[in-house]
């Protein structure tokens, strides 16, 4: 947010001559902290004198970025809301937030989760999964994913075994519940819906244990996550990310730091010290050294200067540019090949919440602008969770997901030799190449630096042997409201059918995609009726890519499935 403000206070093109300023807050993932700074901004600032304009503003607040959380946003946006101050949330994806009538002055950068839901649903038909299980975080986020989630997995035939929730905040006994149903239960899949501090909390607590090989399908909160690539177990995860992309610069400025800017900030104090294990001179800690400002952040290799997966700090990016191009727009007029604009106009917020509505831009490639419901076109990356040649594992791009084209195609598979598709096409579900429709997003450096590292990602592996890698499925995981029953027990929306009704696959069946006539592919249905399949086991080949194409190992791979099928009689078998 600062490098955006920074470059947008030194550009000649946007709101020449006139500085913004900004406050940052931390909510500390507390609702009531961030109904408490939701207070006070929408009470306004104290006046602020510009001793270099020699004038006297008003600290009126224009607009507001965020909040991460689904909740917390809903509290700040039902405060600042009447009062007409436009919020722009970079991380916040309930659906219910595109409600107008009860949010009129929210928009956000990332896509509604009902699109995320529709999407996770018709990957899970993809691959015949129609047994799985399902958990997601006991809030806003996770109970409103989760019931999109269902409701668009029962129009595709999918049934759910258990589905549960929980909460960081719950004693562990209700967590160690959660684990102990992953662990027992017939679903191999298993779809999480869960924020990533809840995440993390879950993974810990399966990890206490052996458990049985489970395949993962998970939400953009916590799929793209670096932090939990440790879990090892979690190899072969699948899922929808936030789009990688590229900030200009952006490097850059994180790494301009001074010791001076450094001991400004409390933030980057602690940074700093858990860094170099060392204290600045006003730091409480006594067991480090001094800093002597010898320490170079450059040799550091860390979160803080890896932008090779810049994911959700672009969207913190784009509403920033959002909230200021629209306030240009309301003060600034373009005449003849210069912009004027009146840094004297008393602007209300209003006016701002107007024009936002109406924004329409392009930053480093990406096309921003805002539906009627204030949601952007979704868009979004197909994760898969592969380990490396050194047994690590690294996230990688196999696929995307794309609500502007055409309806039965928003979901994509990369089609072609080794790379991206070819430039100025795009491939569509059924592998053929298309030009891109009018008002898609134009190149730009941000996206044509990403794809780059796609495509020199796929090159790498492709270059090497064939390689092959088995992993057995584990379940899906997604979030919803309303979703099944809190004590999951079979019941409620989205449980499993009675005997004899729904989908005729087993329980742990997948039905696996059969090559070949119509007639064989009816012979292996019905075939399939009669048998119950352990996991499928993905294998992964380089080759083509189609729209099968799910990998384990190798970015753009062509995935097949091999199950070990037994016989059971249909009827014999409950629930």
């Amino acid at each position: 947010m600062v490098f955006a403000i920074e470059q947008i206070n030194n550009s000649t093109e946007l709101l020449p001559e006139i500085k913004l300023g900004y406050e940052i807050y931390d909510s500390c993932a507390s609702v009531s902290v961030a109904m408490h700074v939701a207070f006070q901004l929408s009470g306004g600032l104290d006046p602020v004198f510009n001793t270099g304009d020699k004038c006297l503003k008003s600290g009126m607040v224009m607009a507001v970025v965020g909040a991460s959380a689904s909740t917390s946003t809903i509290s700040m946006s039902r405060i600042i809301g009447p009062f007409n101050i436009p919020q722009v949330s970079h991380f916040a994806t309930c659906a219910c937030l595109s409600d107008k009538q009860q949010y009129p002055s929210f928009f956000r950068t990332i896509p509604s989760d009902q699109f995320q839901a529709d999407a996770l649903a018709k990957l899970v038909k993809h691959f015949g999964w129609t047994w799985i299980g399902a958990v997601r975080s006991d809030s806003d986020y996770g109970n409103n994913g989760m019931a999109s989630f269902l409701h668009a997995a029962r129009k595709e035939g999918i049934c759910v075994e258990y589905s549960e929730s929980f909460s960081r905040t719950h004693p562990r006994s209700r967590i160690q519940r959660v684990a102990d149903v992953i662990r027992s239960s017939t679903a191999k899949v298993v779809v999480a819906f869960i924020s990533p501090g809840n995440m993390k909390i879950l993974l810990e607590e399966l990890s206490r244990k052996p458990s049985p090989p489970r395949q993962w399908i998970g939400s953009e909160s916590w799929v793209t996550d670096q932090d939990m690539l440790r879990f090892s177990f979690l190899a072969g995860a699948i899922g929808f990310g936030i789009e990688k992309s590229v900030i200009p610069g952006l490097r850059d400025f994180l790494l301009d730091l001074s010791l001076s800017k450094v001991a400004d900030s409390p933030l980057l104090t602690m940074f700093w010290e858990e860094a170099f294990n060392c204290r600045l001179v006003k730091s409480e800690a006594t067991d480090r050294s001094v800093c002597d400002g010898t320490e170079d952040i450059k040799t550091l290799q860390n979160s803080y200067t890896d932008t090779s997966q810049l994911r959700i700090t672009n969207m913190v990016y784009k509403a920033v540019y959002a909230i200021v191009y629209a306030i240009h727009n309301a003060v600034c007029q373009k005449t003849d090949y210069t912009t004027k604009c009146d840094k004297f106009t008393k602007l209300e917020s209003k006016e701002v919440l107007n024009q936002l509505k109406k924004v329409n831009f392009s930053q480093n490639g990406y096309d921003v602008s805002f539906d009627a419901n204030g949601d952007p076109v979704a868009t979004s990356e197909h994760v898969n969770w592969q380990r490396n040649e050194s047994g690590s594992i690294e996230l990688v791009t196999v696929g995307r997901y794309d609500s502007s084209l055409l309806v039965g195609q928003e979901f994509l598979i990369r089609v072609g030799g080794g790379g991206p598709p070819d430039e100025g096409t795009r491939a569509d579900s059924l592998g053929a190449k298309q030009k891109p429709r009018r008002g898609t997003r134009a190149d730009g450096p941000g996206k044509a630096e990403a794809e780059k590292g796609d495509t020199q990602q796929s090159r790498e592996v492709r270059g090497g042997e064939t390689q092959r890698a088995e992993n057995r499925g584990e379940g899906l995981v997604g979030e919803s409201q309303g979703a099944g029953r809190e004590d999951g027990q079979e019941g409620g929306d989205g449980t499993a059918p009675e005997d004899g009704q729904g989908d005729s696959v087993g329980r742990d069946g997948a039905l696996p995609g059969s090559a070949g006539s119509p007639e064989q592919e009816h012979r292996d249905r019905e075939h399939w009726e009669l048998e119950m399949a352990e996991p499928p086991v993905v294998q992964a080949q380089t080759g083509p890519w189609t729209e099968h194409g799910l990998v384990s190992v190798g970015p753009w791979t062509e995935v097949r499935r091999r199950s070990t099928a037994v016989r059971y009689l249909r009827r014999g078998l409950r629930g």
